[in-house]
C-alpha cells in the first residue's frame, strides 16, 4: 500500500510539535462548534468564515513546515493532503462501495414500506444537490486533509481513522440520525483516505449517501439535516 502519512505509530513527534498540532485541532474544532451552535445566522456565518480561514492558514503553515523544516515530511504535500488526482483503482473501489450502499439503503427502506422520497416538499432539486456536492468536498477536506492528517501525525493512521471519525460525528450532535450516519460514514471515508489518499471520490460518495439519507428519512427525525442550534430550533 502506497502511503504518504504516518503508518508507524512509533514515529517520534517532538513535544513542541505535539502541542502545536493539538492546539490546531482544539482551536479549529472550537471555531466549528461556535459556528454550529451560534444563536443567529449572522454569528454563525462569522464563525464559519473564521473557521474556514483558520483551517486554510493552518494547512498552508503545515505544508511549509513539511517542506522547509522537517525532513521526515518530504513526501508530496498535495498527495498527503489528498488533493492529488485519485488512482483509477482506488476511485473505483470508493465509488463502487458508495453506490452499493446507497442502493442498499433505498431497497431496504422501500422493502420496509417507507416512502421514497420521504420528504417530497423538501427534498432538494438538482441545483441544491449540486451545491451539496461542493459542501461534501469541503467537509472531506476538513475531515481528511486537516483532522485526519493531524491525528495521523500524532498517533499513526490506524488510530487517526477512529479519532477523526469520532470528532466528525460529534460535530453533528444533537441530530441522532446524522450523528450515527456520520460516524459510520466517516469510518469508511477515513479508511479509504488512508489507503487511496484522495478526497474527490470521497466527496462524491459523501454527497451520494447524504442525499440518500435525505431521500429516505422523514424530516420529523432529520430536521432538514440540521445540527447544533439549528436542530434544536427546527
Amino acid at each position: 500500500m502506497k502511503t504518504y502519512g504516518y503508518e508507524n505509530t512509533n514515529l517520534a513527534v517532538s513535544a513542541p510539535r505535539r502541542y502545536f498540532v493539538w492546539t490546531q485541532i482544539a482551536i479549529t474544532f472550537l471555531f466549528l462548534e461556535l459556528a454550529i451552535w451560534a444563536p443567529t445566522t449572522h454569528i454563525r456565518n462569522l464563525w464559519s468564515a473564521i473557521a474556514a480561514i483558520t483551517i486554510l492558514l493552518l494547512v498552508l503553515i503545515n505544508v511549509l513546515i513539511n517542506i522547509l523544516i522537517d525532513s521526515r515530511l518530504s513526501r508530496p504535500s498535495l498527495a498527503r493532503l489528498g488533493l492529488g488526482l485519485p488512482g483509477m483503482f482506488g476511485a473505483s473501489v470508493v465509488l463502487g462501495i458508495g453506490l452499493a450502499t446507497a442502493g442498499f439503503m433505498l431497497i431496504l427502506v422501500y422493502s420496509l414500506g417507507g416512502q421514497i422520497p420521504a420528504n417530497p416538499a423538501w427534498f432538494p432539486d438538482l441545483q441544491s444537490a449540486s451545491g451539496y456536492i461542493l459542501w461534501a468536498l469541503i467537509q472531506e477536506f476538513i475531515l481528511q486533509s486537516f483532522f485526519f492528517n493531524h491525528f495521523e501525525e500524532l498517533y499513526g493512521s490506524s488510530a487517526a481513522v477512529w479519532m477523526a471519525s469520532t470528532l466528525f460525528a460529534a460535530a453533528h450532535l444533537p441530530n441522532p440520525i446524522l450523528t450515527t450516519a456520520t460516524l459510520s460514514g466517516a469510518l469508511f471515508f477515513c479508511g479509504m483516505f488512508r489507503r487511496y489518499r484522495s478526497i474527490y471520490p470521497l466527496a462524491i460518495v459523501h454527497a451520494m449517501l447524504g442525499l440518500t439519507v435525505g431521500l429516505t428519512t422523514p424530516d420529523s427525525l432529520l430536521h432538514h439535516m440540521r445540527v447544533g442550534m439549528g436542530y434544536l430550533r427546527y
